[in-house]
């Protein structure tokens, strides 16, 4: 976890947001939790800053808590169905919302005026120092340094447009090739890459239903397909064949420190929704895919790294699993939640996995619950009960 900004009051931009800014109906604030007045304006007290802020989601808004305490420091109302994730500093958080992609000053417990406008925002992806936002209405992806946003300004960055619009997702690794996938409402089939100066140097459209991405040790960057992975690694795409004729890996998580990628994996194209109990391991220097039978079912929102490379799956038994993502094995499951079982609509609650550092935070919606627990011991460190059951989960992750 992060201690760098431990104790410290708003300054500059945040004191500014926090003081000044004033929330509309898209982002009124709570006056029990951060004092601000009834009719949405923030009050001439200065708030005190967020420690390694994480923010949760509920059903009209947003919770802002103390990553060490989870302490509610903050409530902002935000109606909608809205999303949540890291923008890549150690105070911003990218929220997901009807109009578009907004930025959050999490310790600031304030928007900063920061958007990207557009119909479905979708994938927030952070690698190599940039922050891509991927619009699935527009098929638009912009680039940025999320350093920048430090600024209360909307950086300047890269953009590129998709043939079509599509449900897609896009990276840019360090020697500034961008990686975007290809597609159309209908159809999603692969993807291709860009050099920094925009020219297509590589694609590849072996991949039916393309969808997430995750990066590996060595900067092996992987998208999903509905039958295996494609792997783009060292200028060419490698295509990993699932060894089922649909074998479908739709989400994944990768980790800086390991080769191998961490995804789910789904059998039934027929399945309103299929409860799968297998989850895939992707070793993206052997290029080959293993699947691992955890005795449980797991979500979307179940997949996550440890600090050392560790594969954790949130499973429906309350377990976070710990696998070592080399062998396979499961080294220890780790009591987090109750029993749980996933929704037929994506969008309902259900509880979800983040991990910062050491420690990795559960929700438990059930119970209106959020946990904290040390990835490497097990234990729990603290527990909180907030107003409302809570559906995404994320918080500030600096220095990607």
């Amino acid at each position: 976890m992060n201690k760098s900004i431990r104790g410290r009051a708003l300054t500059g931009t945040a004191l500014a947001l926090a003081v000044s800014t004033v929330l509309t109906a898209c982002g009124g604030g709570d006056s029990s939790a951060t004092g601000a007045e009834s009719d949405g304006t923030a009050s001439a007290t200065p708030a005190v800053a967020v420690e390694d802020p994480l923010v949760a989601t509920f059903d009209g808004g947003l919770y802002i808590l103390d990553g060490e305490s989870l302490k509610l420091a903050g409530t902002i109302e935000l109606p909608g169905f809205n999303r949540v994730n890291p923008a890549g500093d150690e105070d911003h958080v990218v929220v997901s919302t009807d109009s578009g992609f907004r930025v959050l000053d999490a310790t600031g417990q304030a928007f900063t005026g920061i958007e990207y406008k557009g119909a479905k925002p979708g994938h927030v992806v952070r690698h190599a120092g940039k922050t891509v936002l991927f619009t699935d209405g527009t098929g638009e992806v912009n680039v940025f340094d999320p350093a920048d946003l430090s600024t209360g300004r909307k950086p300047e960055g890269r953009t590129y447009t998709s043939a079509e619009p599509h449900h897609g997702v896009a990276i840019e690794l360090a020697n500034g090739e961008l990686l975007s996938t290809l597609g159309t409402e209908e159809k999603r089939t692969g993807a291709l890459v860009l050099d920094e100066n925009g020219k297509e140097i590589a694609r590849n459209e072996n991949c039916p239903g393309v969808h997430g991405e995750a990066a590996a040790e060595n900067e092996a960057v992987a998208v999903g397909c509905e039958d295996g992975i494609l792997i783009y690694k060292d200028g060419e795409f490698t295509k990993i064949d699932a060894p089922d004729a649909y074998g479908r890996i739709g989400n994944q998580a990768g980790s800086d420190v390991s080769p191998v990628l961490l995804g789910d994996y789904k059998t039934d194209p027929e399945a309103e929704l299929e409860r799968p109990t297998r989850i895939s391991l992707i070793d993206t220097e052997k290029m080959k895919l293993r699947l691992v039978d955890l005795g449980t079912s797991y979500s979307f929102r179940s997949l996550a790294r440890g600090p050392h490379g560790e594969a954790l799956v949130l499973g429906t038994d309350g377990a976070v699993h710990v696998i070592d993502p080399n062998t396979g094995k499961v080294e220890k499951k780790i009591p987090a939640v109750g029993q749980w079982q996933e929704p037929l609509d994506w969008q309902q609650a259900r509880p979800a996995l983040f991990v910062r550092g050491h420690v990795a935070y559960v929700s438990e919606p059930g119970k209106k619950a959020l946990h904290a627990i040390d990835v490497e011991t097990g234990k729990r460190i603290t527990s909180v009960t907030l107003p409302k059951s809570t559906n995404e989960l994320s918080g500030v992750v600096p220095g990607h």
